[in-house]
């Protein structure tokens, strides 16, 4: 399956804060056969718990003319992962990582907004210029 046009970048962009790419495709199986496909997954130690914090993130790039369609898509693929993880590894949390000129559109409009908070979709929005995170919503 093709990578988004940002996908190296979120990648890297986690790394360097200290996550731990584990997967670069993270696959949902069931009976054996590939459901989904998850952009990355990855891990972070937490020190004070000697634990760690696992999650899967797809990776959006929002470069059609249409933001509101490619968040409906996007939407719709998160959904169905954050179900196929219940799954598989129910500890893992998913995020959807998109652009900040993206998210900061959709944001503006109230339909998106309650669509992001109703469903509880997590965040990771990125700068693609600065190469970092601007935002991550837990």
């Amino acid at each position: 399956m093709a990578k988004d046009l940002f996908h190296q970048q979120v990648k890297d962009i986690l790394i360097a804060e200290g996550w731990t790419i584990t997967e670069d495709s993270y696959y949902i199986r069931s009976n054996n056969k590939i459901q989904y496909q998850i952009d990355l997954g990855a891990e972070k130690m937490i020190a004070a718990e000697k634990d760690s914090e696992k999650i899967a993130v797809e990776v959006k790039s929002f470069i059609n003319e249409s933001k509101v369609s490619d968040f409906h898509t996007a939407i719709g693929q998160y959904l169905n992962y954050k179900v196929g993880l219940l799954e598989v590894e129910v500890a893992r949390v998913l995020y959807l990582a998109l652009p900040e000129d993206a998210y900061l559109y959709l944001w503006e409009l109230p339909l998106v907004r309650k669509s992001i908070e109703f469903y509880d979709i997590k965040l990771i929005v990125y700068k693609i210029e600065e190469n970092n995170i601007f935002l991550w919503r837990k």
